[in-house]
């Protein structure tokens, strides 16, 4: 089974919120609602009693991870929040009833009713692009080249960018300890995040 998901080169994210603002344009996220996070991690002193320029600092966007378990797919009543063949976590909004339990159920606090519509909304990883062999907007759009698009049953090395060249390819080289995902509370997340030369603080290795 494919499951698409999105890879993050942390040490090449500038901070500069392309992808949250290309994803609220491109997905008509409502003021106030954001599918895709951009947070500043530090600055954070390298070793004990250290200060500037001995830091570390980084951002990490954070949006859906596309679980491999979804938590929020288990305790929605309607099965409106469900698994797609591509692997991504979907909402059929024909379904949804806005209870907001997936919304509580999920980890990352990356889910939002939209009070207009009254149904959860997040993060679809543009599946009406990538159905279409294209990429998430947020890939697209990203100027430091740092967001990277692909199936995790292959090597994320062959993960496609905006300029159609691979993160092994493009990208510096990194290791098996040099990828991480957030917190696995069971649901086994699907986003990948490199690191090098810095402290992860952002969950599992």
């Amino acid at each position: 089974m494919t499951q698409y998901a999105i890879v993050t080169d942390v040490n090449r994210c500038v901070g500069c919120l392309a992808c949250s603002v290309a994803c609220k344009v491109v997905n008509g996220a409502p003021v106030g609602a954001f599918w895709n996070k951009t947070l500043r991690i530090g600055p954070t002193p390298r070793e004990e009693g250290g200060n500037w320029p001995d830091i570390d600092m980084y951002f990490l966007t954070v949006s859906c991870q596309h679980c491999e378990h979804p938590s929020c797919v288990e305790v929605c009543p309607t099965e409106a929040s469900h698994i797609a063949e591509d692997g991504t976590v979907q909402i059929d909004k024909s379904k949804c009833i806005g209870c907001q339990f997936c919304a509580m159920a999920c980890p990352y606090n990356v889910r939002y009713l939209n009070e207009e519509e009254r149904v959860v909304e997040k993060c679809t990883m543009c599946q009406q692009l990538t159905a279409q062999g294209g990429l998430p907007q947020c890939v697209t759009q990203c100027g430091g080249m740092a967001r990277w698009f692909g199936d995790l049953n292959g090597d994320i090395r062959d993960f496609k960018g905006a300029r159609g060249e691979t993160l092994g390819n493009f990208c510096e080289d990194f290791t098996d300890d040099d990828v991480y995902t957030l917190p696995d509370m069971g649901n086994h997340p699907n986003g990948r995040f490199i690191l090098r030369r810095m402290k992860w603080q952002g969950g599992e290795q």
